[in-house]
């Protein structure tokens, strides 16, 4: 599958200091927290993986038809928002 990244996730992970390379770490470990299957035009999702040594939440979509993964935005938890396991929201 094909990964694609939207303006604001391009611009979110340079101001996260968080690379393309962590999102590709963080999709092969992770696992979806979150699904939005209602989401238009194409369902979405919340995963959770690791990139190094930190944890990452990507917010994705696929185009199945297209064989495309689209980035919508990376960052890593917020403690403040998440509880420890950082999967579920207080």
């Amino acid at each position: 599958m094909r990964i694609i990244y939207r303006q604001h996730a391009i611009k979110r992970m340079h101001e996260r200091c968080i690379s393309e390379i962590d999102v590709e770490q963080a999709i092969e470990s992770g696992t979806i927290i979150e699904a939005y299957p209602n989401d238009t035009p194409y369902p979405s999702a919340l995963l959770l993986g690791n990139a190094g040594n930190k944890a990452v939440h990507v917010v994705y979509a696929d185009s199945v038809d297209e064989d495309l993964r689209i980035i919508i935005t990376v960052y890593e938890p917020n403690p403040e928002i998440w509880f420890e396991d950082l999967k579920t929201r207080r």
